[in-house]
């Protein structure tokens, strides 16, 4: 019995001791991660930053190019009747926007949906002012539909998202 008692009395103290290391080396380990999380973040930061602004930008000038009145002012032709005007703007709002998807994963889904929204609109404008006007009258038609339809709007889709953008570029950073 007197072993017994020898041996809890050696037993009790060596793990308390082993017990408060266990505690000790556990808050430093979890400190020292803190730390690391800490610098990885800022690390990030600092990479990340510039592409996530680059990207903002980048989707402000694709909502530029693809607004109706920047659009018609780079390609219009007066070669060109409705039908093949129609197409050229189609295609150039596509070719932007397929140049710029990659970016969607740099800006928040809110502002990725106002810039898919936006290109879906004028996409919209284009197509129903080539629904009225006679398909093989001269491209002037075509563009001087669109701009009715844009002026009847109250503002361009491309600006209300722009707008959008801005404001997020604002409260993030």
């Amino acid at each position: 019995m007197e072993v017994f008692a020898d041996f809890v009395k050696i037993i009790f103290p060596a793990a308390a001791v082993l017990f408060a290391m266990y505690l000790t080396i556990k808050a430093f380990l979890a400190k020292d991660f803190e730390k690391k999380i800490v610098e990885l973040r800022t690390q990030n930061t600092t990479v990340v930053l510039p592409v996530r602004l680059q990207a903002y930008e980048r989707i402000c000038l694709l909502l530029e190019r693809v607004s109706p009145k920047n659009l018609i002012l780079r390609v219009n032709n007066p070669a060109y009747n409705v039908v093949e005007l129609q197409q050229i703007l189609l295609a150039n709002v596509r070719e932007e926007f397929n140049h710029n998807l990659a970016q969607q994963i740099y800006i928040s889904n809110e502002a990725w949906a106002m810039a898919q929204n936006a290109v879906e609109d004028i996409v919209g404008i284009i197509n129903t002012a080539a629904d009225q006007v006679q398909k093989d009258a001269p491209s002037i038609e075509l563009a001087k539909a669109i701009f009715e339809i844009v002026i009847k709007r109250d503002e361009e889709p491309s600006v209300k998202a722009i707008r959008f953008l801005k404001e997020e570029i604002r409260q993030v950073f």
